[in-house]
């Protein structure tokens, strides 16, 4: 790794229907074994049965569930003279985007239903209105965050 400098950062193109990148990072999360169109046909297929169900735009209630299942704050463990402290820490703004959605996307595998598109969906419309096992993992880092806010004063 070098030290001299920090390598670029890479941001992927927009997609091409609704022209936004954090669409395109949340397909290349979804994709599996580089199999981008089935990540994007069911990610497609998500947000037209988001419109279908709830009459609204699909999009924005995409980045509201971002919004609710993105945590502010995280725990990171700390060894400081032979023990180890969960140190509470801010989230920077791509990591909690990375961290809401693979939180969205876990919860979706792990829910109960035929195919992923409907997982998907659920899990994404709940979201949104603030439920789902996505934002119940954000109020649960949030909780031992704020546990652990003794040990703030060993923040790197």
């Amino acid at each position: 790794m070098s030290r001299r400098s920090k390598p670029a950062k890479r941001i992927p193109l927009a997609d091409p229907v609704y022209n936004s990148v954090d669409v395109s990072k949340f397909i290349n999360r979804i994709m599996r074994r580089g199999k981008k169109s089935l990540a994007e046909r069911i990610f497609y297929a998500t947000l037209d049965s988001i419109k279908e169900r709830t009459n609204e735009d699909p999009i924005e209630i995409f980045q509201k569930a971002m919004k609710n299942a993105t945590p502010l704050l995280e725990v990171k463990a700390r060894r400081i003279g032979g023990s180890t402290y969960q140190v509470p820490i801010e989230v920077k703004a791509d990591r909690g985007f990375a961290l809401s959605s693979s939180w969205i996307i876990d919860a979706a595998k792990k829910r109960g239903g035929k195919s992923f598109k409907d997982k998907l969906t659920n899990e994404i419309i709940d979201a949104s209105n603030g439920t789902g096992a996505a934002c119940k993992k954000r109020e649960d880092t949030h909780k031992m965050a704020e546990a652990n806010k003794a040990f703030a004063h060993y923040r790197y």
